[in-house]
């Protein structure tokens, strides 16, 4: 309004003595108030027009308009006419209306007065002041204050305790006086003047013009009542109209009165339950949803419209809060499955299990509202809130992909959340940073809070800093309905817009559902402790379904009676199941399923894996193609150096040798000929942290022009996906491990960008991945690959933490299986997980290979290497790699040592990157007859047959594990009981070294002198193995230069001693 005043007065021609507004509204009709120019326009000085050459002129035309008015212009009709009529000298002269398109910022004064309700109308050119026009932009104004803040004012909280944490204005909702008038004054006589409505408001529906009282009546009902909308932070003017549209006309929230009985009937299921299990074990720990009970038909009419829209298949993300309800009502869980969980029975197949308020299912359904199927499935997951959100994400990504679902019209998620957790949780911020990403988009998730306006014991006061729990999804322009959850009209309406919303645009959108928990954190937990007054007013408050049912009976949609019957037929359905229930003598892990794979155990061997070599054709081809810029693209310009890295990859297929970039190219690529799916990501993975990799070829004068060779080795490979990720652990790698587990056809990895950023991401690895089968029976094949090695790097850039995984492993040290044909499939078969430290490219493209030659799927934890990509000698050749060969758990020694086993005095085993310092250390001294070295591959599961082997052909030499790592880390705590287990059967005559005998210092450490003792000792006593490596530490590396090469100078010189 100031702007517009300056340019007023700017070009007022008739002075600042007279107020503004008249002299606007004097002027013609068709006159254009400049809003917001940048350029300010003024009309010229009038000139006299009687002088001696036009005089003649104007008589001329003068005599013709008296004879004829019609034979003039229109604009000399006008000017003698008004002459003719008294007009003052110089205001004879009217201007022909202006058809010309008005300007930018510039509108008719005009469309700012209604030519209705009583107004004057400016074409009269009656003078109005400048308070029309201020009215007016003051009624706009209070508009877009509705939409804007009008969420502050509405009646949300079934409690009426508080709405949002706004400590300027206390805890209780503000009024909407204050929020919404607070600078805008008007009178009653006002309330009935009738103002234009914006176009960017649809309160009128059909009507252009309404009165102020009508316009704040509408405004509140839309803004101020059960709902409130967070959309104007949203920078599109199409999708804030979309929701006003939906929001803003009147009845928008009428349902039909067969829709309140579907509510009712869904409501009454949903509350019956809880009843149900209340009544049966009321003394049991379930995380009931007395308080949120629409939480049900909430989910259920999302279902029903997104089916009607399309969907087909809807994978959801919950908390343990109504988890049991939502598998009951809402996915049709069989009742009496659910019932014996509550029995204590022991299970009838393998697996530890999970409570039952943790545990997933996929049902396929006829929803019967839309009469189409829908496959529904809630993810298992554990009790760290919201770590789910991720998996959910990746597995519909996945699912998406294998259905050519490329704009999520098929497969859409559903994430459940608390109002605690969606607040406090950090992956939540990490999952919708994911949600626009072009590789991990899932093209929109309807999120609905389940708030209970408490986390645990913790007010919302203490346990966020924003104004709602929902706030974090405003970064991603989502839009956020709160609404009451005691109004469930209100909330089905909410429902059907998040729904539209979703399959309208493909964004994400959140429901938050204010409501409120009747009993503890759990139904054992007393939360008067701490709520004293909340939960005297929830004892107070009458539930859902008791208002509604009311207010249905009241409008005289149901009766009592119907009401009643409605009740007892659920509770006959629940009586039944229970019943049923008690005759069952054993639960199923495997009905608790969320991720089937249809057909893939069928008629195969268990222990039976395919080869993994491959025939050098193919490895040529591969090498070739990968070497090579586009086919066919001399304009595509590379990186000088990039051609360097192509030409001598070239040389190397040429030579019959890979390095370790080359040997995963040609794993990749041999499993896309296969038909096998690969899907490579993490932060920088297309480059790769070290540049090595360089999957991805840019274009170096065009934007965005690259060229992946992988994805175009065949005509008819399976789909390469390469992408970089957002910089997030755990957000990514619980959107792999979803991923992973949808299709056992596929390669999945992720790769850390130092491997100790995986602890960032400890969450998924413990509660996903570690444990995942043994919880849940959901297998997965899934690939880490942690970059590992003590190089200098200091602290954070050495450890991918090898002992965690180590110690997550789940095989017995105290326990050796009998060997047989089939060890090690057996072996693979049984644990939980496959850690690795691969020492050659061979080694890489081998176990790569075998995580698809398996019968069943494993995750594989693979400790990469970070100098040994360019190490000369870390080269294989294509003999290690071709049709016939294997992936080696271990890889023996077959120099000098090898051939005169007997005369060996040290076997030093290790794993990874440190066989090449102690090559080059035992080269160096020429100890290559005393010393075999011998590499151990796979960590886990241990290799015992395999090590029994090459203990047994040393029989002379003293065995040590050497490691880089420090003592307390790496795999000596647990490689030390498993080789003490396969040694106690073994009893030999054996050299003895002075730094067997040393001090106990020189023994927890493995420091001692260089000296020798030709000492035989007992042949009954086993052999035993001790340590070299570094002292134990609390950091993982040391940030000195100095001090490790200290350090590695310490290690090698122990590994020479004799």
């Amino acid at each position: 309004m100031h702007r517009a005043r300056a340019v007023f007065v700017v070009s007022n021609k008739v002075g600042s003595s007279e107020r503004f507004a008249s002299w606007l509204l004097n002027k013609p009709q068709t006159a254009a108030v400049t809003v917001n120019a940048n350029r300010l326009k003024s009309s010229t000085a009038a000139e006299p027009f009687l002088n001696g050459s036009s005089s003649a002129y104007v008589e001329t035309m003068y005599n013709t308009w008296l004879s004829d008015p019609n034979s003039v212009h229109a604009s000399w009709d006008a000017f003698f006419r008004n002459a003719t009529n008294g007009a003052q000298p110089g205001a004879a002269y009217q201007s022909p209306p202006n058809l010309a398109p008005y300007s930018k910022n510039e509108v008719p004064l005009t469309s700012l007065v209604p030519a209705s309700g009583g107004m004057p109308s400016i074409s009269a050119g009656s003078p109005i002041n400048e308070k029309i026009i201020d009215d007016h932009l003051a009624v706009q104004a209070i508009i877009r204050s509705y939409q804007a803040r009008g969420h502050l004012a509405a009646d949300v909280d079934p409690l009426g305790i508080t709405t949002a944490n706004l400590p300027d204005l206390g805890m209780r909702a503000p009024s909407s006086e204050l929020i919404m008038r607070k600078y805008f004054k008007f009178d009653e006589a006002d309330m009935d003047r009738v103002f234009k409505l914006p176009s960017t408001t649809f309160i009128g529906e059909k009507e252009k013009a309404l009165p102020l009282r009508e316009i704040l009546n509408r405004l509140e009902q839309a803004y101020c009542n059960n709902i409130g909308i967070e959309f104007m932070f949203i920078n599109s003017l199409e999708q804030c109209n979309w929701i006003r549209q939906r929001m803003e006309p009147p009845n928008v929230t009428k349902m039909s009165n067969d829709q309140k009985r579907l509510i009712l009937a869904r409501l009454t299921r949903s509350t019956g339950f809880e009843n149900f299990l209340a009544k049966k074990w009321s003394s049991e720990k379930r995380f009931g949803l007395e308080g949120c009970e629409i939480l049900i038909p909430a989910m259920k009419q999302v279902i029903d419209v997104s089916t009607r829209l399309g969907v087909e298949s809807i994978i959801m993300g919950m908390p343990h809060r109504g988890r049991l309800n939502v598998l009951a009502n809402v996915c049709r869980k069989p009742l009496h499955q659910l019932f014996t969980q509550f029995a204590g029975l022991e299970a009838e197949d393998d697996g530890s299990g999970d409570v039952k308020y943790h545990l997933g299912t996929y049902i396929e359904r006829l929803n019967r509202v839309t009469n189409k199927n829908i496959r529904l499935a809630v993810c298992a997951n554990p009790s760290h809130l919201e770590a789910v959100d991720p998996v959910v994400q990746g597995k519909t990504r996945a699912e998406q992909f294998y259905r050519g679902d490329n704009e999520g019209k098929k497969v859409m998620s559903i994430l459940l959340h608390g109002d605690a957790a969606f607040a406090g949780q950090g992956v939540v911020f990490e999952t919708m940073h994911l949600s626009d990403l072009p590789a991990y988009t899932t093209h929109g998730t309807i999120h609905i809070v389940a708030n209970n306006q408490i986390g645990f014991t913790t007010d919302p006061r203490h346990s966020r800093s924003s104004a709602y729990c929902t706030d974090v999804a405003r970064v991603v322009n989502a839009p956020i309905f709160h609404v009451n959850g005691d109004n469930p009209e209100a909330v089905m309406h909410v429902c059907n817009v998040a729904a539209e919303w979703r399959a309208t645009f493909h964004k994400d959108v959140v429901i938050d559902i204010v409501s409120y928990r009747r009993n503890g954190h759990n139904e054992v937990d007393e939360p008067m402790f701490t709520q004293p007054l909340m939960y005297r007013t929830i004892r107070k408050t009458k539930p859902v379904l008791e208002k509604y049912a009311d207010q249905l009976i009241s409008e005289g949609v149901v009766t009592a009676e119907e009401v009643k019957d409605v009740k007892d037929k659920y509770e006959k359905i629940c009586e039944d199941a229970y019943n049923q229930a008690k005759q069952e003598t054993h639960i199923k892990y495997k009905d608790w399923l969320d991720s089937p794979w249809s057909g893939f155990f069928e008629g195969k061997d268990p222990l039976k894996m395919s080869a993994t070599g491959v025939v050098e054709e193919t490895l040529v081809h591969i090498g070739k193609r990968f070497s090579s810029p586009p086919p066919n693209a001399a304009e595509f310009e590379i990186h000088k150096g990039l051609l360097r890295i192509l030409k001598s990859r070239m040389e190397m297929v040429e030579n019959r040798t890979v390095d370790w970039a080359l040997a995963e190219a040609m794993a990749f690529g041999s499993l896309l000929k296969e038909g096998i799916h690969v899907r490579l990501s993490g932060e920088d993975v297309e480059r790769g942290t070290f540049s090595h990799r360089h999957h991805v070829l840019h274009h170096q004068k065009v934007d965005k022009a690259t060229y992946c060779p992988l994805a175009h080795l065949y005509p008819d490979q399976a789909p390469y996906t390469v992408c970089n990720s957002s910089l997030s652990e755990y957000g990514v790698l619980g959107f792999e491990v979803g991923y992973s587990v949808t299709n056992p056809n596929a390669l999945v990895l992720w790769e850390a960008q130092f491997g100790d950023f995986n602890n960032v991401a400890q969450c998924i690895i413990d509660q996903f991945i570690s444990s995942g089968q043994a919880k849940w029976v959901r297998q997965s094949g899934l690939v880490l690959l942690q970059p590992h090695g003590m190089e200098g790097m200091g602290p954070e850039h050495s450890s991918a933490r090898l002992e965690r995984f180590l110690q997550m492993s789940a095989d017995d040290p105290d326990y050796m299986p009998p060997e047989c044909s089939d060890y090690e499939v057996r072996q693979l078969h049984d644990c939980n997980w496959i850690v690795a430290n691969c020492s050659t490219p061979a080694s890489y493209f081998h176990i790569l290979r075998r995580q698809i030659a398996l019968p069943f799927r494993k995750p594989l934890i693979i400790m990469t290497p970070k100098s040994l990509l360019r190490h000369p000698e870390a080269r294989s050749s294509f003999d290690e790699m071709v049709d016939g060969t294997n992936f080696r758990r271990v890889i023996t020694d077959d120099g000098p040592a090898a051939k005169d086993p007997s005369s060996v005095r040290k076997l030093s085993f290790c794993t990874g990157r440190v066989y090449y310092d102690l090559l080059k250390e035992r080269r160096d001294r020429g100890l290559e007859k005393d010393i075999a070295i011998c590499r151990v591959e796979q960590i886990s599961p241990f290799p015992y047959d395999l090590i029994k082997a090459e203990v047994a052909k040393y029989p002379n030499a003293q065995l040590v594990w050497t490691q880089e790592e420090h003592k307390n880390m790496g795999s000596w705590s647990y490689i030390e009981p498993r080789f003490r287990t396969l040694l106690q059967n073994q009893k030999h005559i054996r050299a003895k070294s002075h730094s067997q005998e040393g001090s106990w210092f020189s023994q927890l450490f493995g420091r001692s002198q260089p000296a020798r003792q030709t000492v035989e000792t007992d042949c009954e006593k086993p052999r035993t193995i001790s340590y070299n490596g570094r002292a134990t530490a609390a950091s993982p590396a040391t940030g000195s230069k100095a001090a490790h090469n200290k350090e590695l100078k310490n290690l090698l010189d122990e590994f020479c001693v004799l």
